[in-house]
């Protein structure tokens, strides 16, 4: 297959004329400044956008949880509620339609932080990762790939508090448990299975030494002031050191948020190689508060993006508020290039597929054309276009060769009405 893209990000910038050629879903030649042919795709055209941290069921909660003021703590209860209600066949639908809607917003490949395991009460299902495999096949039938983070959550609080109420259905019992109930998962084509410490307040360190060296790892990492002081409390150190202690940090490792961070915390993020993953969209709509996006870049962290609760889906807005943050946080402009926000956006690496990502020879053949003659992208430079598009302006998506958007409507379904089925 050959097409042809007048402007296409290729190698860190805009070329101009760009001819692509895929086969067995590869891209197996990129040409700036070619004659026009093949299959023509409108506006910029950009490599597959990663969203390197999902939580699916948490679209239910959109627009729903503003009518009281509150905190992360309060919203948390409402999200309980949610994963409450889910069984396999239920958390299939949502997380179809919840792909769906990444897939129109360019996302081609999503990291799913997993820890909706078992019945509400806590025991298994029949297949005890039901709705693991449950997750696996709604990507399958959205037309992304997935990394399956799935998740080590077996404590209520960081001094080692039981689950209670509907967190039962997260955990495992012990490490025994998820360890022999993770070895069973099923892989396919176009997912594979990473590992998630959800965080320093639900797994006892004792089991940390077990998660080191598994890649990808993934974790949430000071979200919240109170995760912070608690962990001091309990072990006189902040989490970024703890997990340092037991060998979690390293490059195959991305730790999710980073918002409360010390400079020792960057310094030990920075020097160990270890990725952070920046959800700006949920970070503002649950007044977590701003992380330190460009220290930790200038520490040598290398940062993703990720859609998080699903306020919106939209990396073009994840990666503008990088920016965006620190102009409010420091009152002054130009912290990060659109080529750094572009990075970002796209860092499949995070999530375990270290051939996606680039429009180059040998990587898998995502593409996303952007059109440049809406009301958002008109007379913008190209260069630019980070800072003006958003989802709506996707027009056609292209994932591992195969076209899953075609004129900014899903080729498999219809996306809005998956959407309104599954949320009730």
């Amino acid at each position: 297959m050959r097409y042809f893209a007048e402007h296409a990000w290729v190698g860190g910038r805009v070329e101009r004329d760009v001819a692509v050629e895929v086969d067995d879903g590869r891209f197996t030649a990129v040409a700036p400044g070619a004659a026009p042919g093949g299959t023509p795709l409108p506006g910029l055209v950009l490599p597959g956008l990663a969203n390197a941290h999902s939580h699916a069921f948490h679209r239910a909660l959109r627009g729903r949880t503003h009518g009281d003021r509150g905190s992360f703590w309060t919203w948390r209860e409402r999200m309980y509620e949610v994963a409450a209600r889910l069984d396999p066949d239920s958390y299939y639908a949502l997380a179809r339609a919840v792909y769906g809607e990444m897939a129109l917003a360019g996302i081609t490949c999503v990291g799913e932080f997993h820890y909706l395991h078992h019945n509400p009460d806590g025991t298994p299902y029949a297949d005890p990762n039901a709705m693991g495999h449950a997750l696996m096949a709604a990507a399958r039938d959205a037309g992304i790939r997935i990394t399956l983070l799935d998740t080590l959550y077996l404590t209520s609080g960081v001094d080692g508090r039981p689950l209670e109420g509907v967190q039962r259905r997260f955990g495992d019992g012990d490490l025994d448990g998820w360890v022999s109930r993770v070895a069973t998962l099923s892989s396919a084509e176009h997912g594979i299975h990473g590992a998630a410490l959800h965080s320093v307040r639900a797994v006892p360190t004792p089991f940390f030494t077990h998660l080191a060296g598994h890649i990808p790892l993934h974790l949430h990492l000071s979200e919240q002031r109170a995760e912070n002081e608690a962990c001091q409390a309990v072990h006189g150190c902040t989490p970024t050191e703890l997990l340092h202690r037991h060998g979690i940090l390293g490059p195959g490792t991305t730790a999710v948020h980073g918002t409360h961070l010390t400079d020792g915390d960057i310094k030990l993020l920075g020097g160990t190689g270890t990725g952070v993953c920046l959800c700006p969209t949920t970070e503002r709509d649950l007044a977590d508060g701003i992380g330190p996006a460009r220290r930790l870049a200038d520490a040598g962290v290398p940062l993703s993006l990720g859609s998080d609760s699903h306020a919106v889906i939209d990396l073009f807005e994840e990666a503008r508020g990088v920016e965006l943050d620190e102009r409010l946080a420091t009152e002054r402009r130009g912290h990060f290039t659109a080529g750094e926000l572009l990075t970002a956006a796209t860092a499949h690496a995070s999530l375990g597929w270290d051939d996606a990502g680039e429009i180059a020879v040998g990587k898998r053949a995502d593409l996303v054309a952007v059109r440049l003659d809406s009301v958002r992208t008109a007379g913008v430079d190209p260069s630019g276009t980070v800072f003006a598009a958003t989802n709506a302006d996707v027009t056609h998506v292209i994932c591992d060769g195969r076209v899953i958007v075609d004129g900014g409507r899903h080729t498999a379904f219809d996306v809005p009405a998956a959407l309104r089925e599954a949320i009730r």
